[in-house]
Formats: structure tokens, C-alpha cells, sequence
């Protein structure tokens, strides 16, 4: 049978892995394909390098337009990345006809209803297994490994950067700053690290993760975002004597009341498998109602972990190529008229438990004075731990865990809390999740 023809948007990092790891294990993904898979055309602004990498396998040029236009490419995988060029290209081939591989998480977080949408009315599929998590078939789970089940919740390490800086900073005892660096010189960070390290990155997979799991449209701009910036040393070494771990989570969780969709430092139970993933590793663990908890680990970025999703949307397309396309797998998982329109709820209406370290005089009656605003406001206590203030003498820091309650309800109290005069500091507040 005639091998699929395939052409790269891109053969970069994720580009030159997928090209790799095709060549190398082109055998054994015909046997599981049915056919064979070829990158015929590669399109690279740099073609000196696309052509070091290719040889003579394959076509390069510069344009993408000529690589979409070409009637001889099935699948065009886009690798370019960001919410631009990328965007015109992708509705360009899906306009054409081809079916799109991508592994670009933003572009599918903020424009996905559009994307999905023109693939669906042109009959082509739009895969996007490695946007989420790497190598980690998290996509496939949630879509099809779990498709009998209601989905309660998804949490999520989904960015190797902020979780190899939260090791560092756990296991060194150095502050956010002094680890970024060194993360920058190991590779790990980028020389412009803000998507990872204030969450954009996470919260653009937390978004797509969402959808599929609930059947909502991808809704990026009403996703809660917050980044490691300013989590202090302290709070790690206080945390982790009080039984907890801090670990940068994109959360997913359905309500009575709408769906949580939020990206935050949070501090999880240290015996909680999640809580012992290191470095720059991913985690995802989903809470089904039939099946219970499922976790999925690995590698959450790289050139051959990203290639291997790649290559895995790559294998399922060409087997579905000349499917039906009302018999393929919906892109969210839900047929397009189930999806429903099911709110994001706004921070002030999460519920979740706090942690709450204050930095407050040491004399007698501040921890009543404190306890009594909580009481106040139906906040219940779940542990209190207090500790010398590095700050000096006449001061302590004061650390209290709570049961959940309604966020709105917790920032009411902290503005309480926080007008006390024996408060000298701003409190430090960090969300709590037993994921049990």
C-alpha cells in the first residue's frame, strides 16, 4: 500500500526528533500502521540546517504555503509553535484538505473552538497528543482509555521547567531566583522563562485537558493563573514539616455549580504519589467515578518523548485515513452537539483548603485575634505550627493549614487578618489539595 506522505511545519527541537525516530523505527510503526510513513517536505526558515538534518529523504523549502499546497502531502504536522503564523497555517491545511498534527498547546488553548470546528466541517482530523504533557499519552487516555467514565477531577504536573525549580528548591533549600538561574545554565529553562515559570505554559494544558474531560469548549481566558515567582524558601521548608509538598498544579474539577480551572503553587501530601515526581518529570492523575484514580508519568518534553506523540497522532491517522469521519474519535472526545456550556467558575467560588503563614508579634493574644477572624468567617482550622521568625526575635511566623471553604470567603478573612497591627508582613496564602 502506498505510505502516507507527511510534511513538517518546522524541524526544530520536536521536528528533528520526529524525523529520528520515523527513520529509526520505521519497521515496526508500518506493522502497527497498516502502511508506511513518510516525511516527504520539510518547510524551515533555516534550510541549511532542515537539510543537514533530511538529507536527501525528503523535500525542503522555506514556505509553508508550498508545502500545504503540495497535492502529494496527506498530514502536515505543524512544530512551529505560538498563536500566529501557526494559526493561518493549520486553517490553510485543514482548507486544503490535510490533516493536521500538532503539538502547540497555546495555539489549541486560545483558538481550538475555531481550529476544531473547520476541521470537523472539512472531515479532516486535528491530533494534538504531544501539545499536552510530551511523551505521556494523556490525550488518548482521557479521550478513549476512559471514555465510560464521568470525570470528577484532573490534576496535573505539566511543566518540567517550574517542577525541576521547585526540586531544586525543596531538596537545596535556595530561594526561586538563585534556582532559576541554575536552571537556565542545566537547559531546562528557557533565557525568556515566563510562560513556564508563571504558569501560562500549564494552564494552556490544563485547558485542553478540560475540555475533553467535561465537553466544554476550551476556555483559556477564564482559566485562574498563577506562577512560582513568589514562592519562598520558607514556605517549602514549612510545608514540608507540616506533611506537604509544593508542586505547581493545573487543576481541573467539576462542581455542582460550574468547573474549576486553575494553575497555582499547591501544597500536596507528601505520601500522595504526585507529591514524589522530581524534576523536570510530568504527573497526571485523573479521578474517574468508575475507574478511581488513574496517574499517568513521564517525560513532559524533549525531542524523541514529544516525537513519540507525534508519531503515535501520526499512526492514528493513517489508520483512520480513509475512515468515515462521523466514525472517528471527536476531537474533545464528546460528538460536537453533546459538547455543552457548562460555566467556568470564578476564583471566588472555588473551594479549596489554605495555607496561611504570618509573620506576626510575639506576644500574647495574636493567635486568638487570628483564630477568631477565621471562626468568624466559618473558616475551620486543620493544623497550626509556629516557628522563629528569621526576621528576629520579637517576631514569629505563625502557619495555619485549613479545611476548605469558598476562596471569596478566605480572602474576606485575610483582609481582616491583614489590618491587625500585630500582622507585620504581607500573608503569604497557598491553596492545598489532598487529592485523596
Amino acid at each position: 500500500m502506498k505510505a502516507i506522505k507527511v510534511g513538517l511545519l518546522g524541524i526544530g527541537t520536536v521536528g528533528s526528533g520526529t524525523f529520528n525516530v520515523l527513520r529509526r523505527n520505521q519497521d515496526v510503526i508500518r506493522g502497527r500502521a497498516g502502511r508506511g510513513i513518510e516525511i516527504a517536505m520539510v518547510a524551515d526558515l533555516n534550510i541549511e540546517r532542515a537539510r543537514e538534518i533530511v538529507g536527501d529523504a525528503a523535500v525542503v523549502v522555506s514556505d509553508a504555503r508550498e508545502l500545504i499546497a503540495n497535492p502529494e502531502i496527506d498530514i502536515v504536522v505543524e512544530l512551529i509553535g505560538g498563536y500566529g503564523i501557526a494559526k493561518a497555517l493549520v486553517l490553510e491545511a485543514i482548507a486544503a484538505g490535510k490533516h493536521v498534527v500538532t503539538a502547540n498547546k497555546a495555539l489549541l488553548a486560545v483558538h481550538g473552538t475555531e481550529i476544531f470546528a473547520a476541521a470537523h466541517a472539512k472531515g479532516v482530523i486535528v491530533a494534538f497528543e504531544a501539545a499536552v504533557a510530551g511523551g505521556i499519552p494523556i490525550i488518548k487516555a482521557l479521550r478513549e482509555g476512559l471514555t465510560a467514565n464521568r470525570i470528577e477531577w484532573i490534576a496535573g504536573i505539566i511543566n518540567g521547567t517550574t517542577n525541576f525549580i521547585l526540586s531544586e528548591m525543596r531538596g537545596k533549600g535556595l530561594d526561586f531566583g538563585v534556582v532559576l538561574k541554575e536552571a537556565q545554565r542545566l537547559g531546562y529553562a528557557e533565557a525568556d522563562p515566563t510562560f513556564d515559570i508563571e504558569g501560562v505554559d500549564a494552564a494552556h494544558k490544563a485547558t485542553i485537558m478540560s475540555a475533553i474531560a467535561f465537553g466544554i469548549p476550551v476556555q483559556f481566558d477564564k482559566a485562574h493563573v498563577e506562577g512560582i515567582t513568589k514562592l519562598q524558601a520558607a514556605d517549602i521548608k514549612y510545608a514540608e514539616q507540616l506533611g506537604y509538598r509544593i508542586k505547581l498544579l493545573g487543576i481541573a474539577r467539576r462542581r455542582d455549580n460550574g468547573i474549576e480551572l486553575r494553575v497555582h503553587p499547591t501544597l500536596i501530601p507528601s505520601q500522595r504519589l504526585i507529591a514524589n515526581v522530581e524534576g523536570a518529570m510530568n504527573a497526571v492523575v485523573v479521578q474517574g467515578d468508575a475507574v478511581g484514580t488513574t496517574l499517568y508519568y513521564g517525560k513532559g518534553a524533549g525531542s524523541e518523548p514529544t516525537a513519540s506523540a507525534v508519531i503515535a497522532d501520526l499512526v492514528d491517522i493513517t489508520r483512520l485515513h480513509t475512515a468515515d469521519p462521523d466514525h472517528r474519535v471527536p476531537h474533545l472526545a464528546f460528538q460536537p452537539d453533546a459538547m455543552n456550556d457548562t460555566p467556568i467558575l470564578a476564583m471566588d467560588d472555588v473551594v479549596t483548603a489554605f495555607y496561611l503563614r504570618l509573620c506576626v508579634a510575639d506576644q500574647a493574644g495574636v493567635l486568638s485575634s487570628i483564630t477568631t477572624i477565621l471562626a468568624e468567617n466559618d473558616i475551620s482550622i486543620d493544623a497550626v505550627l509556629q516557628r522563629e521568625s528569621a526576621e528576629g526575635e520579637k517576631q514569629t511566623d505563625l502557619i495555619i493549614l485549613t479545611h476548605d471553604t469558598v476562596e471569596g470567603r478566605m480572602n474576606k478573612a485575610l483582609s481582616q487578618m491583614q489590618a491587625l497591627p500585630t500582622v507585620l508582613a504581607p500573608i503569604v496564602k497557598l491553596r492545598k489539595e489532598e487529592l485523596a
